[in-house]
């Protein structure tokens, strides 16, 4: 079958405070990020005399002040009285707790969004604990850099999301949801984050997708000491089959990151074979013994900076693990604590 190509019918993303209407009462909108993927992207659905946004940005000073701008300026000076958050991340979850506390709105999420946010809020630490160190020696890190992590802060949840007070509203798979003006199909993404939001307009063509689908990157799904065992490629390859189905051509799809593009039947088919085509490449990589962190030329064929290593290694784990756990691989401990995979003959 053949599909259409990619296209972005907004080649340019709106400025720092401005906003771009995207569709009849939709604000599509960046924050600032401070790492190599420096923004996200958020949206304001208008409910008549009040928004719905989805998505928050980091919790900072500087996020604070665009949405001062944001709010004051294309937003009309409307009150925010409903915030949508499509999974657990803190470029997304971030301003939740600001927006429920300064102005009254309400917090609509999927209760493992929900609880995941709550839970690491908690867990703050100004060195790495033992289990992580494990976890990252597992994965076969760096000693040199592993060496220096272990000597530094830890990212802690709590540093860019702002509390988060009780309360939330749940969303879940099947669920319709009116959100400016129109009834949205709630479906359910998995692997690059548990339970993420992603909705789909019954009355048009939009798609708001988070970070489940984005056009010109595949989203990062990692294994972390939280869930070692965990199989979140297994779980994000079978989002990726269960949601295909939905995509139609005209589907405008307003990503957490990047341009809202059309053609989503060849994105969801390209999302797919990347991974099978990355996991094919590994299972030749790995006739002989590697750690995770042996790993990282088949599966992204490019060099990995230091910005991009922890997020690399933990990518590599998933798709090692992966095939152990659907029996193409075995595992070994080395001395050091590294588990060693090798494909099976």
């Amino acid at each position: 079958m053949t599909f259409e190509p990619l296209r972005y019918p907004f080649p340019e993303a709106p400025v720092e405070g401005e906003a771009t209407e995207v569709a009849p009462g939709v604000l599509w909108m960046r924050l600032p990020l401070p790492m190599k993927l420096d923004h996200v992207n958020v949206y304001a659905l208008d409910e008549g005399d009040s928004w719905t946004i989805i998505d928050t940005g980091f919790d900072s000073k500087r996020t604070r002040r665009v949405w001062e701008q944001l709010l004051a300026g294309p937003m009309q000076g409307k009150p925010v009285s409903r915030v949508v958050v499509t999974h657990h991340h803190p470029d997304h979850v971030g301003m939740a707790g600001w927006f429920q506390s300064e102005h009254g709105a309400e917090l609509w999420t999927t209760r493992t969004a929900w609880l995941f946010s709550r839970m690491l809020m908690l867990d703050e630490q100004d060195t790495p604990p033992a289990e992580t160190i494990e976890f990252w020696q597992s994965c076969g890190m760096d000693a040199e850099i592993l060496e220096q992590r272990k000597q530094e802060r830890p990212f802690n949840f709590a540093d860019v999301v702002a509390p988060m007070p009780l309360g939330f509203k749940r969303m879940k798979q099947g669920d319709v949801v009116r959100i400016g003006g129109r009834d949205w199909d709630i479906h359910m993404g998995n692997g690059h984050a548990p339970e993420h939001l992603t909705l789909w307009s019954r009355d048009d063509n939009l798609v708001i997708s988070g970070d489940q689908i984005i056009a010109s990157i595949s989203p990062n799904v990692g294994v972390y000491a939280t869930e070692p065992e965990a199989d979140p490629l297994g779980d994000w390859l079978e989002a990726c089959e269960r949601l295909a189905p939905l995509a139609r051509e005209d589907h405008l799809v307003l990503a957490g990151h990047k341009l809202p593009f059309t053609g989503l039947p060849s994105r969801m088919r390209q999302l797919i074979e990347n991974h099978h085509g990355a996991l094919d490449r590994l299972m030749a990589h790995i006739k002989t013994p590697k750690t995770a962190g042996d790993c990282f030329v088949p599966l992204f064929k490019r060099a990995i900076g230091a910005g991009e290593y922890g997020l690399a290694l933990v990518e590599a784990m998933a798709h090692v693990s992966h095939l152990y756990q659907i029996g193409k691989a075995t595992r070994m401990r080395r001395d050091d604590g590294a588990w060693l995979w090798q494909a099976r003959d």
